[in-house]
């Protein structure tokens, strides 16, 4: 039976530094039942997610650091591209004059001191503004996201931080940053209370359809102010609300007869309510059908609609994009 640790190692992960000033001995380090998440670190159970590899990670790094990139935004609860969810690499930051951090668990970066870094869990990390921009390097043909990518994780960032201008003047405090066309495309087409990217890219494919912008996430009262729900999509003048249904919430039996209650609420009060899925914004054919629904709720002539450019978008058109040098 391996020697107990010091209780104060138990809870954490712990540096071997750490360890063995604590008097833990070196062979009790080398135990069988402590995991080894990088060099230099122990953890008496393994990382399961993220925020515990990146504890891990911190336990015995130098400082100055932060994570940054992929790894700032999903600590940050900001979405990125499902390729971009599955690079298992911890994205670090440090200064421009350190030596870039070479590891296999590790993506390292430089340039930390141009950017601005707050706490999350007790961790270092990019903040969302500057993490919005860093996000604008992998953006592109042949990387691992694109336009749409972009503007759903800028709108989980203006969320963040309360309006839209930030992410514009966090794009002015660099120098050409990378994806510099793509993030000036998108900061325009960023908007504040949008609740899920696939929200996102729901409202984008309205508005690339020629259809008026709705607010989001809004409360809707009947005229005797009872109150009938909060809408994903409300047009007020025309009393239409969208909801995005998606697989994740929306699903089970329980929560289907949850929102048609919801739904017959507004229905009640002369509110039209249409509902949204995934495959109405990827689907050709669905899209159609559905746009074609939202237009004739709001008075529209479906016939006006640019069905062609409500589709997804990964970059940015064409008159945006900087000119190859030939």
């Amino acid at each position: 039976m391996e020697p107990s640790l010091p209780p104060s190692l138990l809870a954490r992960p712990f540096s071997v530094r750490d360890a063995l000033g604590l008097g833990v001995t070196e062979d009790r380090l080398r135990g069988a039942d402590l995991w080894r998440p990088t060099h230099g670190v122990r953890t008496t159970d393994p990382p399961l997610d993220l925020l515990e590899r990146a504890r891990a990670f911190a336990a015995a790094s130098r400082w100055p650091f932060a994570f940054s990139h992929v790894t700032a935004a999903q600590l940050l609860d900001v979405p990125v591209a499902e390729q971009m969810e599955a690079d298992c690499q911890l994205h670090i930051m440090r200064g421009t004059v350190s030596n870039r951090m070479r590891r296999d668990e590790v993506c390292g970066h430089r340039g930390l001191e141009w950017r601005r870094t707050i706490y999350v869990h007790d961790l270092p990390v990019i903040d969302p503004c500057d993490t919005w921009v860093d996000l604008g390097e992998m953006v592109g043909a042949g990387k691992p996201a694109g336009l749409d990518d972009l503007i759903a994780a800028g709108d989980a960032v203006a969320n963040l931080v309360g309006a839209v201008e930030p992410l514009g003047r966090a794009v002015e405090r660099r120098v050409r940053p990378r994806g510099k066309v793509t993030l000036t495309y998108a900061i325009p087409r960023i908007r504040v209370g949008s609740a899920s990217a696939m929200e996102t890219r729901a409202r984008l494919m309205i508005i690339r359809a020629g259809l008026p912008e709705p607010l989001l996430n809004e409360p809707v009262v009947s005229e005797s102010d009872e109150w009938l729900g909060c809408g994903d999509f409300v047009w007020r003048k025309e009393r239409v609300v969208g909801e995005y249904q998606g697989v994740r919430w929306h699903s089970s039996a329980e929560q289907q007869a949850a929102d048609e209650i919801r739904f017959e609420r507004f229905r009640r009060n002369d509110w039209t309510v249409i509902p949204i899925v995934s495959d109405d914004v990827f689907v050709d054919a669905d899209r159609q059908e559905r746009l074609i629904e939202l237009a004739v709720a709001l008075g529209r002539d479906p016939e006006t609609l640019a069905f062609n450019e409500a589709g997804p978008q990964f970059h940015a058109p064409q008159q945006f994009r900087r000119p190859r040098r030939g």
